[in-house]
C-alpha cells in the first residue's frame, strides 16, 4: 500500500480546511471499511479510498477539476490503479466506469453519508442513531430536503451494489454510528 492512514489523513488535512468536508470524508471511510468484508476486501484499503474521495474538493470543485486534480497527486504518491478508478468512478461525469467493487461501493456511500448526516443533523440531539430507515425513505422523497444531494446517486448506487435501499441504508447508518463523536452526530 502506498499510502497508509496517517498518511491520507494528513494528505487530507493539507488540500482541505472545512470541518464538513473533512467530517464526510470520515463518515465515507467509515462505510467503505464496514463494506469490505462483504466483498473480502482490506477494509483499511478500502478505507483510505473512502478518506480521500474528495480530497481535491475544496481546491478544485469544479467538474473539469474535481476529482482529476487529486487523482493526480494520488498517482504521484503512487497509489494502486483501482484506487484511482474508483475515486474517478464517484463522479458521474468523470466518464470513468465502476465496474469493481470498491468502486462501485464508493459511488453507493458517497451520497447516502451526505443524506444521512443531514437526516441526524435535524433531529433534536442531532444523533445518527436516532434516525429511522422510514424517516430516510420519506426525506428522499422531499425535494427540499438536503436538495444538493442526488437521490438518483443514491438509488443507482444501492442498485449496482445489489441491496434493496432499505439494507444500503441501515448499513451505512451503523458505520456512521460507529464514528458518530467523530463526526458531531451524537
Amino acid at each position: 500500500m502506498s499510502l497508509d492512514r496517517a498518511q491520507a489523513l494528513a494528505l487530507l488535512h493539507q488540500w482541505t480546511q472545512s470541518p464538513g468536508l473533512r467530517k464526510h470524508a470520515l463518515g465515507v471511510e467509515a462505510a467503505m471499511r464496514a463494506y469490505a468484508p462483504n466483498f473480502d476486501a482490506d477494509p483499511e484499503a478500502w478505507g483510505i479510498v473512502g478518506l480521500l474521495h474528495d480530497f481535491d474538493y475544496e481546491r478544485y470543485p469544479t467538474p473539469a477539476d474535481h476529482p482529476f486534480r487529486g487523482v493526480e497527486e494520488l498517482r504521484r504518491h503512487g497509489v494502486p490503479e483501482e484506487w484511482t478508478e474508483a475515486i474517478l468512478g464517484h463522479a458521474q461525469y468523470s466518464g470513468v466506469p465502476r465496474v469493481t467493487p470498491l468502486a462501485k461501493t464508493l459511488f453507493a456511500v458517497d451520497e447516502l453519508v451526505g443524506f444521512l448526516t443531514a437526516c441526524a443533523l435535524v433531529q433534536p440531539d442531532k444523533s445518527i442513531a436516532a434516525v429511522r430507515v422510514p424517516s430516510v425513505l420519506k426525506k428522499l422523497k422531499d425535494k427540499a430536503f438536503a436538495k444538493t444531494v442526488s437521490r438518483d446517486d443514491i438509488r443507482q448506487g444501492a442498485a449496482e451494489l445489489g441491496v434493496e435501499l432499505e439494507q444500503h441504508i441501515a448499513f451505512v447508518q451503523a458505520a456512521l454510528i460507529d464514528v458518530a463523536p467523530e463526526l458531531g452526530l451524537r
